[in-house]
């Protein structure tokens, strides 16, 4: 067990406390009271002399009591171990006091399941309430065999059909995403109530079988904020936006998760302009967001390189009080970086209280994609020396940042110290990185040694960087290579046909372009479709793509266009093309 806590301090602030108590006179609700009012290290301490002393101690209700705040209020698991390994004969209330604590408070769900076998020793019948928290601490060690041991205990004790257990027991499984078993439990309740049913829902979620959820959504008689909020995030989760929408709107209540979670849907399938409007009209309903809701709004900002709407989100941020924690400062440092404004995100970097990986991977990347290769490597040394561990997105960053200087000496050393000082296998990223720095250095036979010795398979990826860097050197002879290696990785792309043409075109090799494009004809393949690029206008968004005419100032913008092209013209410059 955890170690024993003595020499309890008795002047404590606790307001029910006196001066000097008369601790005979002590009534048991008197200590709960003092139980109550506990908030601090200090008077935890001072309640449980009171305890002490009044032999309260021994009393299986007040120790449940006092573990209880222990754990979920102080956070100190150390007490609530002294004070049940004090006991004579605590009962099963205890046990389920302390096996929560050690499985929902604290980083030990081991210690719980160790407690649970001395119950058993002891011959303490378990409860509904031991096998909620002996299962939960299964789900956080993910252990398959040691659940179904459990399982099995539950049928033992005569819980097989206690609606908490079984829902206990659905989440476990779809955790370890054993969708047989989740469906076999859940197909077994005697009954069913709406957590049940929204735990299910989150078990198809999870595998993202969003089929058996929604047919279960239908069925369900009743459904609460968390069961719309459960669809809405699985439709997000595999990419069907349209979907989550529709739900959203059929909505007949929302609340801040539910926002957030659209918010999200928009961002993470790239609709960065949508989940921004969702953002205002979600303050235009009056609901506050949270930590969550801001960091996911100032990402999409960084997305669409909105600086001046991230700046009016930072302002919004600092005064209504939100602390500033390592996920709106990673979320703010990647965003000032993204948008440009590089000074701006070292700021808020150095400004934060506490600085987690996540920041440091968001100001290492800054500083390379913008060039800054020598501060890059800098901040990363400083990270080391602050004894943060990198991990493979950190190497990402600074293999980038070598690339960008045309560090090929560091970045290779670099890249062997990933696995031989981190044991950070690299991965296709990173093989990535090392081509594009190879490639960028002139030495294009080192880079496709290193993608024939690559352990894992070289994705298109690794052969379009090749390629491109082909296309810099101007080697046909490379660049052959790796074209014929994507024509079988992607033979419908029609950008690496289009870059080889070129190529052979600034090489006056005509008759190599005439097969090439007479490949792609006998192949299918078509053009891509054309690009797209946003602006920022007083904090609006505006997004443009090649033959799109739907933006409301199309009008204005062509005679815009027009009078450009006019000017150009007058100055000798000859335009292609009409411009509607």
């Amino acid at each position: 067990m955890l170690k024993t806590i003595t020499n309890f301090n008795r002047s404590s602030s606790t307001p029910t406390l006196l001066q000097k108590p008369n601790y005979f006179t002590l009534t048991k609700q008197t200590i709960i009271d003092i139980l109550k009012t506990c908030s601090t290290l200090k008077q935890l301490e001072s309640a449980y002399a009171v305890m002490v002393k009044t032999s309260a101690n021994q009393d299986s209700f007040l120790a449940n009591q006092f573990i209880s705040i222990a754990c979920s209020t102080i956070r100190r698991i150390d007490y609530a171990v002294l004070a049940i390994t004090q006991m004579e004969n605590p009962n099963e209330f205890v046990y389920n006091a302390m096996i929560r604590g050690f499985v929902h408070c604290s980083l030990y769900p081991f210690r719980g399941l160790w407690l649970y076998l001395e119950m058993l020793r002891e011959q303490i019948c378990p409860t509904s309430y031991t096998f909620g928290s002996i299962v939960k601490g299964c789900t956080l060690i993910y252990d398959l065999k040691l659940g179904e041991a459990v399982h099995g205990h539950v049928w033992k004790f005569g819980f097989a059909s206690n609606l908490y257990v079984q829902t206990a027991l659905i989440d476990f499984y779809s955790n370890l995403r054993r969708m047989v078993e989740t469906r076999r439990v859940f197909d077994e309740m005697p009954e069913r109530d709406i957590f049940a049913g929204t735990t299910m829902l989150m078990a198809y979620a999870r595998v993202g079988d969003l089929g058996s959820a929604r047919r279960l959504f239908d069925e369900m008689p009743e459904r609460n904020i968390a069961s719309w909020n459960t669809m809405i995030d699985g439709y997000a989760s595999v990419g069907d936006v349209e979907a989550a929408v529709v739900l959203f709107n059929e909505m007949p209540r929302r609340d801040l998760i539910s926002w957030t979670t659209m918010i999200n849907c928009y961002a993470q399938n790239k609709q960065y302009t949508e989940a921004l409007a969702v953002f205002n009209e979600m303050k235009s309903q009056g609901i506050n967001p949270d930590e969550v809701t801001m960091a996911t709004v100032i990402s999409a900002c960084a997305h669409i390189g909105a600086l001046d709407l991230g700046k009016e989100i930072q302002l919004y941020v600092m005064q209504n009080g939100f602390y500033l924690d390592v996920y709106l400062g990673s979320a703010l440092i990647d965003m000032y970086a993204k948008c440009g404004s590089l000074d701006r995100s070292l700021v808020v970097f150095f400004k934060l209280q506490e600085k987690n990986l996540f920041c440091w991977n968001s100001v290492i990347e800054g500083l390379a994609v913008h060039g800054c290769a020598q501060e890059a490597l800098a901040m990363f040394s400083r990270m080391e020396k602050e004894n943060i561990k990198p991990n493979g997105v950190t190497f990402i960053s600074v293999l980038s940042a070598c690339t960008h200087a045309g560090l090929v000496e560091e970045g290779r050393k670099r890249f062997l110290n990933m696995s031989n000082h981190y044991s950070i296998p690299p991965e296709i990223q990173h093989y990535g990185c090392m081509v594009d720095l190879l490639c960028k250095a002139g030495l294009l036979e080192d880079a496709l040694e290193l993608i024939v010795g690559m352990p894992i398979k070289p994705n298109s990826v690794i052969w379009g960087a090749l390629l491109s860097g082909c296309k810099l050197q101007k080697n046909l002879d490379i660049a052959q290579i790796a074209v014929n290696k994507l024509m079988t990785l992607e033979p419908n792309n029609s950008g690496y046909f289009s870059l080889l043409i070129n190529m052979y075109a600034e090489a006056n090799r005509w008759s190599e372009v005439t097969k090439v494009r007479s490949t792609m004809k006998v192949l299918g393949v078509e053009k891509t479709s054309p690009g797209s690029s946003w602006i920022e206008i007083d904090s609006r968004v505006h997004l443009f793509a090649a033959s799109d005419k739907s933006h409301p100032c199309l009008g204005n913008i062509y005679v815009a266009l027009f009078v450009l092209d006019e000017h150009m013209k007058l100055v000798g410059y000859q335009t292609k093309g009409e411009l509607m």
